[in-house]
């Protein structure tokens, strides 16, 4: 088996997948992916866009809505399935799980730029997240299975490269 890694996945993130392609002889080489994360040369009609949290995907169903929908809409257009990774943990393992998920708003900071008295400088303000609701989200998941054909399946960073290797064989 021969696995394209998308060149924009950031090789930090990566190692732990890398570490296990290795353990398990899989051959492997970065390049431009057209959508998702990782390709097997032998099935290019089938990717994995791997997610590092629940977090992620929510902000890309819900905020980057417009941009999440044009790559869904692409890949159905190539006639190419994708199959969202995401790493969580043990509380999901299955699209079900989800509808008892929720995450409380979290405060977050952010880095502004501030002008007083003729002296501009950069400041921590603090911002707050959306609560992510498990229900509003499965709901999200479940339709976009049936319009566009994906698939959303769960692991823990432990287990992505093993998993990547399993759907993509």
């Amino acid at each position: 088996m021969e696995i394209q890694i998308d060149s924009r996945e950031k090789p930090n993130a990566i190692r732990l997948i890398q570490k296990e392609f290795d353990r398990q002889g899989v051959n492997y080489f970065r390049s431009k992916l057209y959508v998702g994360d990782y390709m097997s040369l032998d099935n290019p009609r089938l990717v994995v866009d791997r997610k590092q949290d629940i977090e992620e995907i929510h902000q890309n169903v819900c905020q980057g809505h417009e941009r999440f929908r044009r790559e869904l809409i692409r890949a159905m257009q190539a006639g190419i399935q994708i199959v969202f990774l995401i790493e969580h943990g043990e509380d999901l393992q299955q699209l079900d799980d989800l509808i008892f998920f929720y995450l409380p708003e979290k405060q977050r900071w952010k880095w502004s730029t501030v002008t007083q008295n003729g002296i501009t400088k950069k400041v921590r303000v603090p911002y707050m997240q959306k609560a992510i609701d498990g229900k509003v989200l499965y709901k999200s998941f479940c339709t976009i299975q049936d319009r566009y054909g994906a698939r959303f399946e769960f692991c823990t960073k432990e287990q992505t490269g093993r998993r990547i290797i399993e759907i993509l064989s």
